[in-house]
């Protein structure tokens, strides 16, 4: 994928850490900048460097103070932003991965609380939701969340009043212009619609999850019966060919209306 650079600003965070904020009126090339920002750093093999954590248009940087300078981490910024630049085509090609989902009843509670602030039919809700090709923006918390635009609803979807203390691991949830699935057991104020069987993390593996930012889902409706013929099983990516695959599939970021 072509990863454009942007104009971009550079904040210290702490003693240990420089946040780099792109700054174009374009959300997808802000995203595209700092994710690629992102990669370029933990690859570059700078010493000092812990690591680089990227958002939708924001990458924080990690150093140790003692063995690199917050002046020669933005030269490794500056440096990192230009070989951009020059680099073209990113050699990385994003994955491919299918959720089996079970909309609606015990799996997705909130499904007719959305289908009626929506002013559409529950039929409706779940047509938009596994029509559209998700890109992974960034990982997210409770464990590596992966955090997606929305589906293309009417209104952005208002999160919950009352935040509920347990959302079960599977779940599959939507707030403002934004969609998730919840890795692990935990706290959530999001409207889950639906929940799937497969496990998503798994803490014996590195990376934690196999999903990473720049990879594709595509939600599949599945019936409350064949729920449990996935469960146990493990997400994994599909393969394909990865010249059909492209993270523009999803479309610009909308950053309108975030949880």
């Amino acid at each position: 994928m072509v990863r454009p650079t942007v104009p971009t600003e550079v904040y210290e965070s702490g003693d240990s850490a420089l946040r780099v904020v792109a700054i174009s009126e374009v959300s997808e090339s802000n995203w595209l900048t700092v994710h690629g920002l992102a990669d370029w750093l933990e690859n570059c093999g700078a010493e000092g460097l812990h690591g680089a954590v990227p958002t939708y248009d924001s990458v924080l940087v990690e150093f140790d103070p003692v063995l690199v300078s917050a002046r020669q981490v933005r030269a490794f910024v500056k440096l990192g932003l230009l070989e951009l630049a020059h680099a073209g085509e990113s050699a990385a090609a994003p994955r491919e991965f299918d959720i089996p989902v079970a909309y609606g009843g015990e799996y997705g509670p909130d499904l007719e609380r959305v289908a009626e602030h929506q002013g559409i039919s529950v039929e409706e809700v779940i047509r938009l939701h596994t029509e559209k090709t998700y890109t992974v923006r960034c990982l997210g918390a409770p464990a590596g969340s992966p955090m997606m635009d929305g589906p293309a609803f009417p209104k952005p979807v208002p999160r919950l009043k009352d935040p509920r203390l347990s959302v079960p691991a599977g779940a599959v949830a939507v707030a403002g212009r934004q969609a998730v699935i919840a890795p692990a057991t935990a706290p959530g104020g999001w409207c889950v619609i639906g929940q799937t069987p497969l496990s998503l993390l798994n803490i014996r593996r590195e990376p934690l999850v196999p999903y990473k930012p720049g990879d594709i889902l595509r939600f599949r409706r599945i019936s409350t019966e064949d729920f449990g013929l996935y469960a146990g099983a493990e997400l994994e990516p599909l393969e394909l060919d990865r010249a059909e695959l492209s993270p523009a599939a999803s479309g610009p970021v909308d950053l309108g209306a975030q949880p």
